[in-house]
């Protein structure tokens, strides 16, 4: 076994330096990157090692194992056996270090070991198993731990880096899509508040880039509230979002908010009278919720209809975020105000 030396990087930063490294052509890529709780160890190559960033970077000797380049499920196949390889899934959702699955009945009494499989193969320090997605007014996923016992994670996604516990808080990975769309929103000086904050789903990446002057982010799970707290200070937001911990019906004010969003589903219409006391006239709503496809435009209208007057509003566009149930879809409607409305709930 030959022996290579490994860029030592810490775990939590590993995801943008390693795609760096190799987009510059320093890795082997016959070898493994290498991992224990704290680090990734990347090998490099030989005549790469006196440039920058890696001769700057903690250096390492150690053995050099070949990379298996079968494909994962061919991996897991292979130590699970021809009857579980059968029978467990296919896909998977990777959060950082973390692996959540969607077990089927017939894998349950093998769960603990499917999930050594998937460790090992995926090189996560944890795997989950989803059991019956997210329920309640906090949106709770209902987790179960079948390898490990660190289910706190990082998503690194498109510039931002969101830290929460899987089994503690949900991440909508289907609205990804939207994420990016309020990154690119021109809100240039606005007074932004997002009414359902999460973890800073919507809240950091328009904070970042979107030119906003003020983001006010509300959440009233205090174990998300936590996160949003610290992914404010990490994603460095602390002085453009103030995080506010309770219920967005309960906060004060009227009419200070330029735009404001609503990702909420299923009962967003019950806190639209609270977002119009709140929104500027001639303000922007992004209205989230759900409906029958059939049903899209004539449920946006009674909604607005009843909170603003039939000429209260303009709806300005309105985009399908994912499908949610048979014949049913989550979408995002942008809302204009209109300045005079003569029926508002204000």
């Amino acid at each position: 076994m030959k022996r290579v030396t490994f860029a030592k990087i810490r775990s939590e930063d590993a995801g943008p330096v390693i795609r760096r490294l190799m987009d510059e052509g320093f890795v082997d890529v016959h070898a493994k990157i290498g991992k224990d709780g704290s680090y990734r160890y990347v090998p490099i190559l030989p005549e790469r090692l006196g440039e920058e960033p890696v001769s700057s970077m903690e250096l390492v000797e150690g053995d050099a194992h070949t990379l298996d380049r079968r494909p994962p499920q061919e991996r897991i196949g292979e130590i699970l056996g021809p009857e579980l390889s059968r029978i467990v899934p296919s896909k998977w959702e990777t959060v950082g270090d973390v692996v959540i699955l969607r077990l089927g009945p017939e894998c349950w009494s093998h769960r603990r070991e499917i999930g050594r499989a998937y460790a090992e193969v995926l090189g996560a320090k944890s795997v989950c198993a989803d059991v019956r997605g997210v329920s309640g007014e906090f949106r709770k996923p209902s987790m179960e731990v079948l390898y490990g016992s660190d289910t706190e994670s990082v998503r690194l996604e498109n510039g931002i880096r969101y830290r929460f516990d899987v089994t503690k808080v949900m991440f909508a990975s289907g609205n990804t899509d939207e994420r990016m769309r309020m990154r690119r929103l021109d809100c240039c000086g606005e007074t932004v508040l997002d009414m359902f904050a999460g973890i800073g789903y919507f809240t950091l990446p328009l904070a970042k880039f979107s030119g906003a002057r003020r983001v006010f982010a509300c959440e009233k799970n205090p174990e998300s509230y936590a996160y949003l707290a610290r992914n404010i200070k990490d994603n460095g937001l602390a002085d453009v979002v103030i995080p506010i911990l309770g219920d967005n019906r309960d906060l004060p004010g009227r009419a200070f908010a330029d735009r404001i969003l609503m990702g909420y589903v299923q009962t967003t219409s019950e806190f639209l009278p609270a977002a119009l006391r709140m929104l500027k006239p001639g303000g922007i709503i992004h209205y989230h919720d759900t409906f029958y496809v059939n049903e899209r435009d004539r449920r946006l209208e009674e909604i607005f209809d009843a909170a603003c007057g039939k000429d209260g509003y303009e709806v300005l566009s309105v985009r399908e975020v994912k499908s949610f149930a048979p014949s049913v879809s989550h979408y995002v409607a942008d809302v204009r105000v209109r300045p005079s409305r003569p029926s508002c709930s204000r």
